[in-house]
């Protein structure tokens, strides 16, 4: 009886533990305190990749940062492919690899790396805009 009670306390121990190691991954993973929200910057170039998957859409944009610089592979960040959904222009077969963009990002705090929070897509064969602001979308008519 005791080792039976001893089994099943150290697997529900071992559960809680897995349990809370999920959620604190799960937390820093959504969490935007990697990106400098203080900054904008500019890259231009050519969708290499689209992951229209939960829980961030990314992008892999091979293109110039800085005038003068070779064309690198950069990740691009977004929200929830819902919420880019709700916002309205963004759809799964909007933007394609191959489709030369411009995009305007937030820079990861940690400089070197290629890494970046997007907030606007603009195709720049059509001018299209995409947006990524959800809460701009929530306000608009409020006024």
């Amino acid at each position: 009886m005791t080792m039976r009670f001893l089994a099943k306390s150290i697997g529900v121990f071992a559960v809680l533990a897995v349990a809370s190691a999920e959620i604190s991954q799960g937390d820093a993973h959504h969490s935007a305190s990697m990106f400098d929200l203080m900054r904008n910057e500019v890259l231009k170039g050519k969708v290499v990749e689209v992951r229209w998957v939960n829980p961030h859409v990314s992008l892999i944009v091979r293109g110039t940062h800085k005038s003068g610089e070779a064309p690198s592979d950069w990740l691009m960040e977004t929200t929830s492919p819902g919420n880019l959904t709700r916002i309205g222009a963004w759809q799964r077969e909007a933007i394609k690899p191959g489709d030369e963009v411009e995009v305007l990002f937030h820079p990861l705090r940690e400089g070197g790396k290629k890494h970046g929070l997007l907030r606007q897509l603009t195709l720049l064969a059509t001018g299209d805009v995409f947006a990524t602001n959800v809460r701009t979308q929530e306000t608009a008519g409020l006024e």
